[in-house]
This record gives structure tokens, C-alpha cells and sequence, in this order.
């Protein structure tokens, strides 16, 4: 495996994807976060999120204070 890094995510946000995983093949949050974010990295749009989708992704970022 490769060298892995630390991230931090909210307490409530790992206890929903634990709840969201179980009876799947995810035996850890840490699975489902690193598949998941391997799907987004390899979508082939050159533009990630649509306007609408940026909005709402900041709107949901300033909500969780990770920016003001």
C-alpha cells in the first residue's frame, strides 16, 4: 500500500458514513472516504461541480465552519 496522511473529518459526518457502509463491502470509514474520493479524482470532467453544485458545496463547507 502507499504511503497514507492523516485527515480530520467531523465526528457526526464518520458516524453517518459507519451507518451508511454497514452491510456493504466498506469494513472501515477510511475505505469508503478513500473510495470515494478516488471516484471523484478520476471523473473525467474537466469541470468538477457545476456552478449549482459549488454553491451548494460552499453553502455546506460555511455551515460545517470550515470557511467563513
Amino acid at each position: 500500500m502507499s504511503e497514507q496522511v492523516e485527515v480530520h473529518i467531523p465526528a457526526l459526518v464518520a458516524q453517518k458514513i459507519q451507518e451508511r457502509i454497514q452491510g456493504t463491502g466498506f469494513g472501515t470509514v477510511d475505505e469508503f472516504v478513500t473510495f470515494v474520493l478516488a471516484r471523484l479524482l478520476e471523473s473525467s470532467s474537466d469541470v468538477p461541480f457545476s456552478e449549482e453544485e459549488e454553491k451548494r458545496l460552499k453553502e455546506r463547507l460555511r455551515s460545517l465552519g470550515y470557511i467563513d
